[in-house]
């Protein structure tokens, strides 16, 4: 796992050609949305007696539109039909609608500039499901997070190119934006010849009648996407990301006129700053989770989120600032105190979002992966539109300034991420965790791939540490339900933990026979619920580093429910924060950012298991090393 790198998918067909044709498909969209942007803001553009900052988000909200109306159809073709053909379509279209753009600037024409922007939507609302829906069938799951990040960095990377170059393409005097045309046509081009080398990806639901009524069919795969809790909220933090990056990103153009006094070269370069950001934060997301998906990373990015958009609002002028270029904007520096705010908003969006999106995949069916996709496609719409409504709003009818809509969404986003981490504390167990894992000890895993994807399976290890339990579960993807001594368990700050964690605390007989029957109970039910159970078969945390008998207990659950037991062993851990420690070194200092092992060994099938058997591999996987 330590020599997998995610960028050798580079290198492979089955990645190279799909990542190209994206990211070109994201640079045309923002050629053309941020070059009109430039024109509405900086020409004054009028529509329908709006104000300028209202027609821009309405031209947003126009993009928008299409995913809430048409992504329920769209999901079903992704599943039903072969994708590659599908994606050489959509990009054969993508020429016509930029043919169309040539035409609606030649005239300038802003109402037909305006339905190009609503079918450059209906474009990506196509390709959308097919996108997150072919990333799973084509990588190795340990490939996912690393893949998804590069789609990510990839995308937001050809926003970052496409934000720069349409305004800077539409200020290029001429009798018309020829020059937004030209380049936005010669990249559909590009997009679709980049098309051609994607590899075949077979249907995964080629029987599937489509249902071509998108409300009913919407419903559908809300259904699908509500049947898996861990989905489904999944599914709702994506969409509320949407809902504030749009209300920030939309914003920047007229941010950028209005409040710092600067023209399009300002607002390239603040948006570069935010795409910079995401683009790191989404790279970085496969280095801090290990290569798999830490979902301990969403809280982390959620307090960014909501740190760096308020300060947003303080390091705003309250007075319009005087803008004679770039090198005058970046000589002030309470100006790079927004630049650094915009740019760890990116950071903390790519914490955010990617494991996110990672585990979604991970989690649903294959057979209506696309259609769980378009489902999460259609809220996040909804959640667009209802921030570009908010703003509009906000803008208009309260009267707020933007840097005040800023300060309100940070406000909002800190309001929402109380609400949905209380009600799945599961995401902030996963980020203490993570923050004890990667601050205390540094933990290396080997023989992680014996650990079954599927089905019930118990794992047990050695006991070292009072936190032997979260750096198993740390390292262990699927959902972990210890057995552990019930006064570890009701230690303060980590009973938190290991009661969210759904942990079974468990006392000898002659201590609390009640304690001993519920755990009995909760064992039982969570391997028929075909769930992961963790055991520490010493009965205790060891006293000087070394393996005790392991107890008959464990034969006594694989004898009521035959399931494979997975051994484990703890290496180096001995003599770390939260062990125990020999009486004669008690004046040595404890480890700090000990280099822990994790050693995984073959699953011993349940008719061969018996507590000798098992601790003989146990000592055999740790050897030495105590």
């Amino acid at each position: 796992m330590s020599g997998h790198s995610q960028f050798q998918l580079f290198k492979q067909r089955r990645f190279m050609p799909f990542f190209t044709t994206q990211a070109l498909g994201a640079f045309n969209d923002n050629v053309f949305k941020n070059g009109l942007a430039a024109m509405l803001v900086f020409e004054s553009s009028q529509l329908a007696g709006l104000n300028t900052n209202q027609v821009v988000n309405l031209s947003a909200m126009t993009f928008i539109l299409p995913f809430f109306l048409f992504s329920a159809l769209f999901g079903q073709f992704a599943d039903k039909y072969e994708k590659s053909r599908q994606i050489r379509n959509i990009k054969l279209f993508e020429i016509v609608i930029m043919l169309l753009a040539t035409v609606g600037f030649w005239l300038n024409y802003l109402p037909l500039l305006l339905g190009v922007l609503f079918l450059l939507g209906f474009q990506s609302t196509m390709f959308g499901p097919i996108k997150y829906g072919i990333i799973p069938q084509v990588l190795d799951r340990r490939e996912l997070v690393g893949g998804n990040a590069l789609v990510e960095m990839g995308t937001f990377v050809a926003i970052l190119a496409g934000t720069i170059a349409g305004p800077l393409l539409m200020g290029i005097e001429s009798a018309w934006p020829v020059w937004v045309s030209a380049v936005a046509l010669i990249t559909a081009i590009a997009g679709y010849l980049a098309s051609r080398n994607i590899p075949i990806a077979e249907a995964v639901a080629p029987d599937l009648k489509v249902n071509w009524n998108f409300v009913t069919e919407t419903v559908r795969n809300i259904r699908f996407i509500s049947g898996n809790r861990v989905v489904l909220n999944s599914v709702l933090g994506i969409s509320w990301f949407w809902f504030f990056g749009a209300t920030f990103l939309v914003q920047i153009p007229s941010f950028s006129e209005t409040v710092m006094g600067g023209d399009e070269r300002l607002m390239s370069t603040l948006l570069a700053m935010f795409i910079i950001g995401i683009s790191t934060g989404s790279l970085l997301c496969e280095r801090l989770s290990g290569g798999q998906i830490e979902i301990g990373l969403v809280p982390f990015g959620a307090m960014g989120l909501t740190l760096f958009g308020a300060d947003m609002y303080f390091a705003s002028p309250t007075e319009l600032v005087n803008f004679t270029g770039l090198g005058n904007f970046f000589s002030e520096p309470a100006n790079w105190r927004i630049v650094f705010d915009l740019s760890m908003i990116g950071v903390f969006s790519g914490f955010y979002i990617v494991p996110l999106y990672a585990l979604v995949q991970q989690r649903t069916e294959s057979a209506h992966r696309s259609r769980v996709i378009a489902g999460n496609n259609i809220l996040n719409a909804l959640f667009m539109v209802v921030s570009a409504i908010f703003a509009m709003i906000m803008l208009g009818s309260v009267g707020f300034t933007i840097p005040e809509l800023f300060l309100a969404t940070a406000i909002l986003n800190l309001v929402v991420a109380i609400y949905i981490f209380s009600v799945v504390p599961e995401f902030m167990m996963r980020f203490l965790v993570w923050i004890l894992v990667n601050t205390l000890y540094r933990v290396e895993v080997r023989g992680i791939e014996n650990i079954p994807r599927r089905d019930a399976v118990i794992i047990a290890a050695n006991h070292v540490s009072f936190v032997d339990a979260l750096l198993i579960g740390g390292a262990i993807r699927r959902p972990v339900r210890f057995v552990m001594y019930y006064k570890i368990f009701q230690i303060p700050v980590l009973r938190f933990i290991f009661k969210t964690g759904k942990s079974i605390p468990i006392a000898a007989r002659h201590e609390n026979p009640q304690i001993l029957e519920q755990a009995y109970e909760r064992i039982h039910q969570t391997l028929n619920n075909s769930n992961v159970l963790g055991i520490f078969p010493e009965g205790g945390i060891s006293n000087d580093g070394e393996i005790g008998t392991f107890k008959k207990g464990i034969e006594k659950i694989v004898g009521e429910k035959p399931v494979p037991v997975v051994p484990m062993a703890l290496c180096n851990l001995w003599g770390s924060m939260f062990s125990r420690r020999d009486p004669l070194l008690k004046r040595r200092p404890y480890k700090f950012r000990a280099l822990i092992e994790l050693r995984i060994g073959r699953p011993i099938p349940p008719g061969e298991l018996s507590s000798e058997r098992l601790e003989e591999e146990v000592r055999r996987l740790r050897g030495e090393d105590r």
